[in-house]
């Protein structure tokens, strides 16, 4: 049992690391500086910060792989499947956000030529600043939908073993929901609400919060076997 709750509690560290990681990109490193409307010039003016957003976002999938191989042996005890589903639906998500870093990094090529040739090949430049930028939109927008699916089957497993309360794990499931509607109808074109991605955002700062302080729960099942 006191090994469960340490685990719980440094999984608990990892998932705030993410959670961290993901403001500071997003609202602070990356997102001001990418979807601005001068993103040709200010990505360049700012290249220490998309290269260690980059960076900060890989070590984030890491963790989250790390996280899955953790929680696999206990998972297991109560269902295979959504053991090896989380593992591999987080490989996957790594993979994403991969594949949306090179296109950040990408656009920070682009930039660095820009600034570079000045007046020159302008239009050229302008054209596949356009063509760069709806890549990037489309590859972020299709990494956050992708992550939906690790934590959807986090939040079920939670739910299916009993190892945090079920209000956790069920407000986590509603929230995944919410956050996939709304980047899939945003993916469409027919955003909803952005508000919809708050519950999302506080559940993945109480949850690790609770793990941190609480760690996992001892359920009958673990109570059964000893």
């Amino acid at each position: 049992m006191k090994s469960n709750k340490k685990t719980g509690r440094f999984v608990g560290l990892l998932f705030l690391f993410i959670f961290a990681t993901g403001i500071i990109v997003y609202q602070f490193l990356q997102g001001p500086i990418l979807f601005s409307d001068n993103f040709l010039i200010t990505a360049s003016e700012n290249s220490n910060e998309i290269i260690i957003s980059t960076l900060l976002l890989f070590l984030s999938g890491i963790i989250s792989i790390t996280i899955a191989v953790i929680l696999l042996p206990i998972f297991k005890k109560y269902s295979i499947t959504l053991a090896f589903l989380y593992l591999a639906f987080s490989i996957l998500s790594f993979i994403a956000i991969s594949i949306d870093n090179i296109s950040v990094l990408s656009i920070l090529e682009l930039s660095q030529e820009y600034i570079k040739n000045g007046t020159d090949n302008s239009e050229v430049l302008n054209t596949l600043g356009n063509v760069f930028y709806k890549k990037h939109w489309w590859s972020h927008y299709l990494s956050l939908l992708i992550s939906c699916l690790p934590v959807f089957i986090l939040y079920y497993a939670l739910y299916v073993s009993e190892l945090v309360p079920k209000v956790i794990s069920i407000v986590g499931i509603i929230a995944v929901i919410l956050m996939f509607i709304e980047i899939l109808f945003s993916i469409f074109g027919n955003s909803i609400s952005m508000n919809m991605l708050l519950p999302i955002g506080l559940i993945q700062l109480i949850f690790p919060l609770w793990l941190i302080f609480k760690g996992f729960k001892s359920t009958t099942l673990e109570i059964e076997s000893k």
